[in-house]
């Protein structure tokens, strides 16, 4: 997240920099710079997450096409899980309540908040191996466990969304 703020603010004109001295408009620059940040992190995740959810559809569309429907419908719960994440990501408040004021937050604090963030994106990893492994277990007897497998973690990933705000309100 470091390096998304570093991005925002270096690109930043001279004369903006020098409001950044003047006393009282550091905060208010700084929390703007914050919530750009933000939102360029937010529609990283979701785009990223977004690929996912087409993996996902794919293998139900593969699935149709070999008239393999008996395991649809949890591949759709998979499926649903991932879009109601990137939706979450996607429509959250700009700059999200509490989150990026950084008039309230210290750096310390808001370390903790990127590094959920961060853990966010690591959590894409697993549900990517996770699709990985629904693929190659098409057709096998396999299959069931690695869809359950997959189902698990999209809803974990939901769940670890939705606590956030847990996490918000603990640095507020």
């Amino acid at each position: 997240m470091g390096d998304m703020l570093d991005k925002i603010t270096e690109g930043q004109d001279p004369i903006t920099r020098i409001i950044a001295k003047i006393p009282g408009f550091n905060g208010y620059i700084e929390k703007q710079n914050r919530r750009a940040a933000d939102k360029m992190l937010r529609e990283t995740i979701a785009d990223q997450y977004k690929e996912l959810w087409k993996r996902v559809s794919n293998i139900q569309q593969d699935m149709v096409s070999s008239g393999d429907v008996m395991h649809l419908d949890d591949m759709e719960k998979a499926a649903t899980k991932i879009q109601t994440f990137t939706d979450k990501v996607e429509n959250a408040a700009y700059g999200y309540a509490g989150f990026f004021d950084a008039v309230k937050i210290k750096e310390d604090e808001l370390a903790k908040i990127y590094e959920f963030d961060a853990s966010l994106l690591d959590m894409m990893d697993g549900i990517s191996s996770a699709i990985d492994n629904v693929e190659a277990s098409v057709g096998s007897d396999g299959l069931p466990a690695a869809i359950s497998h997959l189902v698990n973690l999209t809803r974990d990933l939901v769940s670890t969304f939705d606590s956030r705000d847990d996490v918000v309100k603990t640095v507020e």
